[in-house]
């Protein structure tokens, strides 16, 4: 298969809209993801229906050997393929989710479509990766524990290197419940829960390790209702990334343990770090493969989290980064580079056929 027909394929994902938690938009991009791996690969693509929309899953049949892992859904609203169609120019595709991760997907699809037999080889595509993976996650889990290898077609990492070991991810809410009362007449009579969560936001951000890879962060904050009353709530949201399960505990007994400064003040604290890390072990042997298929190709540990993360953390062998090698992630300069999509298609044909060799000879 061409790269024009990668292309062509990867317009038709784009150009069906999938935001995520938008029921019918995703509904209708898993059909056109079902609809493409029928095409390509034959068989026939199943929807899992969840609360979050339906996850795509196919198979070549078989004893299950390897899992192909991917998203259809996006951070981008409807609309902003108006805003931002999908184009192809100066050697770049641009458009929603061309990067993240509809990209990735349309290679893997042509790279299996490459081989003669794909018995072993399951494809799962999920429909709710960006907000969390809440509905997808006993399903992810359950079918890398029946294929024993995982590949993630995320995107690459910069300059196209394979994401060996991700940071472990989560966030929390901090709730302040003060009391109110008027700011000029009896500011006394109130509990200011914005004091109150100024003091919690130092306490908060202490908890950053940097030198342990551990990033503390809070990132939205709001409290009142007018400016002559003392604010009986505040909310602070606050992004949380780990690179070690210690730290994770650490971090989570940390907000757990957070206590009001002012009397008659209550905190409550939810969320967690719902991504364990993804430790770089988890990756070697796969990693190993690659780099005899594709020498010179860079392993990276980055910050931020995908389903691979979910896989490591039960001890399955997984390799992220194998989707387009581009940039802008949930930005509006997201682009995939067109050189690169036949030498990712042809890694997937690779790795496939190797993992099916390797388990031929164990």
């Amino acid at each position: 298969m061409t790269v024009d027909a990668m292309i062509e394929d990867l317009r038709t994902l784009v150009e069906i809209e999938s935001p995520s938690g938008d029921l019918e938009a995703l509904t209708a991009s898993a059909e056109a993801v079902a609809a493409l791996v029928e095409t390509r690969l034959g068989g026939t693509a199943t929807f899992v229906e969840s609360a979050a929309g339906p996850h795509v899953r196919w198979t070549g049949g078989g004893e299950p050997r390897v899992l192909i892992l991917g998203h259809h859904d996006t951070v981008f609203p409807i609309g902003t393929l108006a805003r931002r169609p999908f184009t192809v120019a100066d050697g770049r595709v641009t458009g929603p989710g061309v990067f993240d991760m509809l990209g990735g997907l349309v290679q893997a699809i042509h790279g299996l479509a490459a081989l003669d037999d794909l018995t072993g080889v399951e494809i799962l595509v999920t429909a709710d990766e960006e907000t969390g993976s809440h509905a997808s996650r006993a399903l992810i889990e359950e079918r890398a524990r029946a294929c024993g290898t995982v590949l993630v077609f995320e995107g690459a990492a910069d300059g196209g290197g394979l994401k060996i070991g991700r940071k472990g991810c989560g966030t929390f809410k901090v709730v302040v419940t003060g009391r109110a009362s008027h700011a000029g007449l009896e500011p006394e009579a109130g509990v200011n829960a914005l004091t109150e969560a100024a003091h919690q936001v130092l306490e908060i951000a202490a908890l950053g390790r940097p030198e342990a890879g551990t990033s503390v962060t809070p990132t939205v904050a709001s409290a009142g209702t007018a400016s002559n009353v003392v604010p009986a709530s505040a909310t602070v949201v606050v992004d949380v990334r780990v690179e070690t399960i210690a730290e994770k505990a650490r971090v989570e007994a940390g907000f757990a343990a957070l206590t009001p400064r002012l009397d008659g003040a209550e905190i409550t604290v939810r969320g967690g770090i719902h991504r364990p890390p993804m430790p770089e072990s988890a990756a070697a042997s796969l990693f190993a493969m690659a780099e005899r298929l594709l020498p010179g190709v860079a392993g990276v540990a980055v910050g931020g989290g995908s389903d691979g993360n979910l896989t490591a953390a039960i001890g399955v062998p997984t390799l992220d980064g194998l989707g387009a090698v581009g940039g802008g992630a949930h930005a509006d300069h997201e682009y995939l580079l067109v050189e690169s999509m036949a030498e990712r298609s042809d890694l997937v044909t690779g790795l496939v056929a190797a993992l099916a060799t390797s388990q031929l000879e164990d």
